[in-house]
């Protein structure tokens, strides 16, 4: 066993052994000195400590020392009533301090018992109070704060992890402190009854069992009583003391001296004003006048020293950000780092903040989790990191979702409120705050918790504000997934894919085709919603096809026809009959006709009249489509279908093209109108 568990477990042994073994006088003596010894450590220590979990152990530090201060007083109590001698230090604090006087040394004693028990006690234990409700109120904010940071890369997961276990140490210690101040209340109450068990039951003790008269017993047994009291109330002051200044403690970077002294000597015009002051009092009023006099020169002329401190200081800091800034301009790394975009972010108010706060139970970062697992199944690319950040700049209930750095969607929620849609059929309405979703911009309107369970049986599509956010991320997600897919990205994809297929990847790259041409392929797929999963069938039409033509958008056509059956798996499901748009043959010849082929790729020349008369005849015939209640899907020839998707994705950005070439063969297809003019 180490020597201080020894000392320890002796401190508290002996605490309950002077509850029930009497002590000699002398013994007592000591261990009332050590009492006051260890109040002024406790009361330097948290004086001098720099932050306030500096002295983490202070609540069970609080509970041995009054255990221990009540033990001396049960102890000191048995001396006085059975023998009239409880020591040295307990006579000494009763005559010295009360200056010989009764009086005196009732009043000194009263004040003392007032002080700790009505400001110190009592202010230290409301702080505590408040401290330990904020400090667990301001804990989500502080995690958000911490993963946005670790986040944004600017600390590390090391450093994240001591300052989340930081945290919950700082909302440890301040409840601790909340009800380790309920000891030192109950401390100043107990010494108040142990007082007057002394008083009455000294003087009890001295007129019946010592024989001694009314005056002798109130003099004798007042001054030890007081003796008492003061021995055991002022190391408990100092304890209060500590208590108290240990849960205002506000700074966590220098000790409570220096601020002090920067605080209250920092600003030259008060002290000319105090100065002043003093100066005027010693001149008018019959106050001491040197001494006025003396108070006031000091404060002027510590006022104009500490003026021209700070003129000093404030050129060497201007100089000194000059220099730092021509520095940080001469610093490539420096701006290197601020040009980093992230690919996405959601920004959120801070009345969104509880859905991504897990302590809250929030799940919206288990949500963007699944997401991108989602968006990897579905269409075969990795999502890449999505940032989650609250921006005070935003409305309370208002997100902005951004691709590299620049907005493309936003929404506004309301907290405590579900989303309510009618899904077409619904023929009685409810009552709520009208709005629109936000990915589709569909009308709904938002109903109460109260109100959800009725909405159902009704027939509404009832959503909650996290599902809200994330279903909205995942259709921006899906249609921004092209932008999103880098070189790098591809690389890790071909890599992953060269593991088992070493002789395609050896074949196709980089001798058929490089990564920037296999990308932009990919990045055709994705932009029309293709999921590119397969790509062991995308990478073998490329090494196919890339021999004949290098033209990734011709490339584009060949890949979609051999992934047919996910096309036709995606459009026309079960093989249910599906309705769709047809073009006409002799407009397709006029497509192709005006198509022009150059270095760079084919492109259009369609006179601007005759492509407006197209778009107006497609969206006549998508306008039928619509009012059956279907997608709008239009089947072209292959030659023509990616000329007339470029043509056309301006004005219908969810209009579907395929080719009868990306079809499968058991797929029933019904027109029900075709594009001419």
């Amino acid at each position: 066993m180490r020597k201080a568990d020894m000392m320890l477990g002796v401190y508290l042994l002996a605490a309950i052994v002077m509850f029930i073994v009497p002590i000699p006088s002398i013994l007592l003596d000591v261990l009332l000195a050590l009492n006051i010894g260890v109040a002024l450590i406790i009361l330097f220590d948290a004086l001098f400590s720099k932050e306030a979990l500096s002295m983490s152990s202070f609540p069970t530090l609080l509970l041995f020392t009054t255990i221990f201060r009540i033990s001396l007083n049960v102890s000191s109590t048995k001396l006085i009533l059975t023998t009239g001698n409880p020591g040295n230090v307990v006579s000494t604090f009763g005559s010295f301090v009360g200056g010989g006087s009764l009086v005196v040394g009732v009043i000194v004693f009263a004040i003392l018992v007032l002080i700790q028990f009505m400001v110190i006690n009592k202010g230290s234990e409301r702080v505590a109070e408040v401290s330990a409700r904020f400090t667990l109120d301001a804990m989500p904010g502080k995690q958000m704060a911490i993963d946005a940071d670790l986040n944004t890369g600017a600390i590390t997961d090391v450093q994240a992890k001591e300052k989340r276990q930081k945290i919950q140490d700082e909302a440890s210690f301040f409840g601790a402190m909340d009800g380790a101040t309920k000891y030192v209340k109950g401390d100043a109450i107990a010494g108040l009854i142990i007082t007057f068990v002394n008083l009455f039951g000294g003087l009890f003790t001295g007129m019946v069992m010592q024989g001694l008269v009314l005056n002798e017993a109130i003099s004798k047994y007042t001054i030890l009583t007081i003796g008492d009291g003061l021995v055991s109330q002022i190391p408990s002051l100092l304890i209060s003391l500590s208590t108290g200044i240990l849960v205002t403690k506000v700074s966590k970077e220098a000790d409570i001296t220096a601020i002090l002294v920067e605080q209250l000597f920092s600003i030259p015009k008060v002290l000319y004003l105090v100065g002043a002051s003093m100066c005027f009092l010693a001149v008018v009023t019959p106050l001491s006048t040197p001494i006025f006099l003396a108070y006031g020169g000091v404060f002027i002329a510590v006022g104009y020293t500490i003026a021209s401190k700070i003129g000093v200081k404030e050129i060497e800091e201007e100089v000194n950000a000059e220099e730092e800034e021509a520095e940080e301009i001469r610093r490539p790394e420096n701006v290197v780092s601020l040009l980093q975009v992230d690919p996405i972010e959601l920004e959120f108010g801070y009345g969104i903040i509880p859905l991504a706060d897990v302590n809250q139970g929030g799940d919206l970062l288990d949500r963007v989790v699944m997401i991108r697992r989602q968006v990897a199944l579905e269409l075969g690319c990795v999502v890449p990191m999505i940032r989650l950040r609250d921006n005070i700049q935003l409305n309370p209930n208002q997100y902005v979702i951004k691709i590299k750095g620049v907005p493309v969607s936003e929404g506004e929620i309301l907290f405590d409120h579900y989303m309510a849609m009618n899904p077409g059929y619904v023929e009685e309405e409810i009552t709520g705050i009208p709005t629109f979703e936000p990915s589709f911009h569909l009308p709904a309107i938002w109903i109460t918790e109260s109100q959800r369970e009725r909405a159902e049986s009704m027939g509404y599509t009832v959503v909650d504000p996290p599902s809200i956010i994330a279903t909205h991320l995942t259709e921006v997600i899906r249609s921004h997934l092209d932008e999103l897919l880098t070189r790098q990205d591809v690389q890790n994809l071909i890599n992953n894919v060269q593991e088992a297929n070493s002789t395609l990847i050896g074949e196709l790259v980089p001798k058929l085709l490089g990564v920037g041409e296999i990308q932009k392929v990919l990045q055709n797929l994705l932009r029309e919603g293709i999921s590119i999963r397969d790509l062991i069938t995308i990478f073998e039409t490329l090494a196919d096809y890339a021999p004949t033509t290098r033209d990734t958008d011709v490339l584009t056509e060949y890949a979609r026809q051999n992934l047919r059956r996910a096309i036709s798996n995606k459009y026309f499901p079960n093989n249910e009959m599906t309705s769709v748009v047809t073009l006409d043959p002799q407009l397709e010849q006029e497509i192709m006709n005006s198509v022009k082929q150059t270095e760079q790729g084919a492109y259009l020349t369609l006179d601007p009249d005759k492509k407006q008369q197209i778009v107006n005849a497609l969206q006549t015939e998508i306008t039928k489509l619509e009012d059956l209640g279907k997608n709008p899907i239009v089947i072209t020839s292959p030659i023509v279908r990616m000329y007339f998707k470029k043509m056309t994705e301006e004005y219908f950005k969810d209009l579907i093209v395929v080719s009868y070439n990306e079809i499968e063969s058991n797929v029933e297809l019904q027109s029900v109108g075709m594009v001419t003019v």
